[in-house]
């Protein structure tokens, strides 16, 4: 019996779905429930069907194998979010500079990739943002790729459940991320406050890239090579539509699934056969 699903009523413009859309194309979120089971926030616009995402996300479990075991997920936007860590650079910003509105920074400000769009979520004009949006760039990269900063990051809801479940149906959790190898001890942190599984070199690993300056799509192009080298792929997560395409291409038989959170803003269109979740919860 098809589950009940409840919409939060919503203010402003609207597409077809009934959810807000930003300027650039990210999210306001609105909220979906499941009678009496879970809550989901679903981004405006989103590709991910709530009622969907517990089967999507049983299947993906059915495809692991003992000849497939191989379950990769990337980190950011897909099992973490890192909009903690970066409400924490605006916040150190805003106190450097004596901007009290960003001083007071928190992660729901942070609405796309675009600082001058959280600035103006924490109160400050278009053309104020505009005129500090340099000076904050530089200020955001020289923290946002650190380990020190990373551990900020607060997983995506059901993540670490999800994970453990992986492991107890017999998979192996494959961290592959365009995150480098400078930043590993500030992620091992996060993991460990998430409650993750932890890598062991064996049934879990973290792939990290060797150099800061590593493409990330050509680190992943790698990553896809490796898993052909040893068992292919049973299942694979990712928030990236140019990566969760690539994954179906690679490993056509695999259970690709797309993390409808955010990204990295390409216009790259999610393929058809690759559906979306919006976490990591099931219902019962």
């Amino acid at each position: 019996m098809p589950q009940e699903v409840k919409r939060c009523p919503i203010r402003g413009g609207a597409l077809g779905n009934g959810l807000p859309r930003l300027r650039n194309g990210f999210a306001h979120l609105g909220c979906v429930w499941y009678r009496g089971l879970v809550k989901i926030d679903v981004p405006f616009g989103a590709r991910a069907v709530p009622a969907d995402q517990t089967r999507i996300l049983r299947e993906a479990l059915d495809a692991i194998r003992p000849a497939r075991p191989a379950a990769a997920f990337d980190l950011d936007s897909t099992l973490l979010s890192n909009k903690p860590r970066q409400a924490r650079i605006v916040r150190e910003f805003g106190r450097d500079r004596g901007i009290a509105q960003l001083a007071q920074c928190t992660p729901q400000a942070v609405v796309s990739w675009d600082l001058r769009d959280t600035m103006r979520m924490c109160g400050l004009s278009p053309e104020e943002a505009a005129r500090l949006h340099r000076d904050l760039r530089r200020f955001w990269l020289l923290r946002f790729f650190t380990s020190e900063y990373c551990r900020d990051d607060e997983p995506i809801a059901g993540a670490a459940e999800y994970l453990r479940r992986v492991l107890g149906t017999g998979g192996e959790v494959l961290y592959i991320t365009g995150r480098h190898a400078g930043m590993e001890q500030g992620t091992l942190e996060s993991f460990r406050r998430a409650g993750f599984p932890l890598p062991d070199g064996r049934r879990v690993q973290l792939w990290l890239k060797p150099r800061p300056d590593d493409d990330d799509d050509r680190w992943k192009e790698t990553c896809h090579a490796r898993l052909l080298e040893l068992s292919g792929l049973a299942c694979g997560f990712d928030n990236e539509p140019t990566h969760v395409n690539a994954y179906k291409r690679a490993f056509p038989e695999a259970r690709v699934v797309h993390l409808d959170t955010d990204h990295s803003g390409r216009p790259v269109e999610v393929r058809p056969d690759v559906p979306s979740i919006v976490d990591f919860r099931m219902a019962a």
